[in-house]
């Protein structure tokens, strides 16, 4: 008969660089830090001599060779496997589902999982204030897992794979759906990201502790400009930060024979993973994420709960776009009073590259500690609302052990419903199902995109032919639901469409 154990946190630790360091660390130093750290906050020194895997994340502004190797040796350990994340801000919560299964069957005896960035220091030293004296810098020399890209090569074109300009596309199709208007919309994402600033503020971590009013999120000023409309600078993920954050797992078994504290035990109760469409331009729609949908159901199942059993959330928060689809496809009503972020969010918390959710996960950890009766819902997002990972934490063990479960034939039915590619070289009307207005650094609108659909009900994408003028009145008017003439510009890269009486 199979043993199963049962995974736990046993050690959590996070850091925010202060900053106006004059000798920053680099996201290694910082991974050193917050792993000893990690180490210490578990208790036991001979923990270390029982970590099997050491998982890092992928490293957005300062990668090196061979990261995990570096780390290993720095801390003094010899785990069996050592790995690198491909992309991605799901990763730190599906390496912890990953990992529970591996604890659960005996595996592995205890994991180590870090990140971190310093893309402030960075920026401070590319402006000349400070020197940097750290490691070299080179391209990873292995990647553990799918590092397929995240759009294909025609989102490309029309510059998609910038998330600053993509996210702006679900919240304008968002947007139409509600039905609020684009007004009414614009006060209800101030009072939805208030809430995240004020969270934020509360918070030691964060870097952004200043909290911020609806009013001063939403209001375009010379210090918060349009980004990408309908996102002003606030409403943005904020990657200028150095953080960091690790996670120390192992058993109850092994916690108990080492003598770890049981009163620092943080239960993962249920998790899963799942992908949306591939393609965003493939998606059925762009205001929905079966994934979510079904990867919170699969969670909430495992752990044996109803969504009314969790007390907080740490809702994956790049921009406003993604905390909305997470909250309609896990059942989130938009009044909801409960916590829908521990630390603040990546626009004010910070956003360290792929690695934010481990700090969700960490701040989800230590707030069960002080209310071991209280349970945690964390969602992670990749991509694009493409690669999503959910966790369940509580204070007290699950009633179902961690064994393998299957979730493909969800996968499979979520792929199928996918659309044919979407038409390279289109002609004729195009119904508008989703808008983004890219701005300049001096707050004048520039370039607008659509998404939308041919009237055979072909999808294709379209630049918006139009001048500044035009521009700034398609963003006080709803433009998803017009229909443009759309026409392939031979010479250039893409559609254009262009609406009567608005270019």
């Amino acid at each position: 008969m199979t043993a199963h154990y049962t995974p736990i946190l046993a050690g959590v630790a996070q850091y925010t660089q202060p900053k106006d360091v004059e000798r920053p660390l680099d996201p290694m130093g910082l991974m050193v830090r917050v792993c000893r750290a990690a180490l210490e906050d578990a208790g036991p020194e001979r923990i270390g001599d029982h970590i099997d895997a050491l998982h890092v994340v992928n490293l957005f502004q300062w990668p090196y060779r061979d990261a995990p190797g570096m780390l290993s040796e720095a801390l003094g350990i010899r785990p069996k496997g050592k790995f690198y994340t491909p992309i991605g801000g799901n990763t730190p919560q599906l390496l912890v589902n990953r990992a529970c299964r591996e604890l659960a069957s005996g595996e592995v005896r205890a994991v180590l999982i870090t990140g971190a960035e310093a893309i402030c220091s960075v920026k401070r030293a590319l402006a000349g204030r400070i020197a940097l004296d750290w490691p070299e810098s080179s391209s990873p020399e292995r990647i553990d897992g799918d590092n397929r890209p995240g759009v294909s090569q025609l989102e490309a074109d029309y510059d998609l794979f910038f998330p600053a300009v993509m996210y702006p596309l679900f919240e304008t199709a968002l947007r139409a759906s509600s039905g609020r208007g684009v007004s009414g919309h614009r006060e209800y994402l101030g009072r939805l990201w208030e809430r995240f600033s004020r969270a934020a503020s509360e918070n030691p971590h964060a870097w952004v502790r200043k909290a911020l009013s609806a009013r001063e999120i939403t209001e375009v000023t010379p210090e918060n400009r349009y980004i990408n409309y309908p996102y002003t600078k606030y409403m943005n993920a904020n990657i200028n930060v150095d953080q960091a954050a690790a996670v120390l797992m192992t058993t109850e078994e092994t916690a108990r024979r080492l003598g770890i504290d049981p009163g620092a035990w943080v239960y993962p109760l249920g998790g899963a993973d799942l992908c949306d469409v591939w393609n965003v331009s493939r998606r059925p729609r762009l205001d929905a994420s079966p994934a979510i949908r079904n990867a919170s159901r699969l969670a909430l199942e495992q752990a044996g709960l109803d969504l009314g059993d969790i007390d907080f959330f740490d809702i994956y928060s790049c921009f406003p776009s993604a905390v909305q689809i997470a909250m309609k496809e896990i059942g989130i009503p938009p009044d909801d009073p409960r916590d829908l972020t521990v630390t603040g969010g990546l626009a004010f918390f910070g956003g360290p590259g792929n690695n934010y959710s481990l700090h969700g996960i960490a701040s989800a950890a230590e707030r069960i500690r002080e209310s071991r009766s209280e349970k945690a819902m964390v969602t992670a997002n990749g991509w694009y609302i493409t690669k999503h990972s959910v966790g369940i934490y509580g204070g007290e063990p699950p009633e179902r052990p961690w064994t393998g479960q299957d979730d493909s034939s969800v996968q499979a039915a979520i792929d199928k419903e996918a659309l044919p590619e979407p038409v390279e070289e289109a002609e004729g009307d195009m119904k508008v199902e989703a808008y983004v207005i890219r701005h300049g650094r001096d707050g004048s609108p520039t370039l607008g995109t659509v998404i939308g659909r041919l009237s055979d009900g072909r999808r294709a994408l379209a630049h918006i032919d139009a001048d500044a003028g035009a521009l700034e009145e398609m963003e006080r008017t709803e433009l998803v639901g017009s229909t443009g003439h759309v026409r392939h510009a031979p010479g250039r890269a893409g559609n254009l469409i262009r609406f009567h009486g608005l270019s």
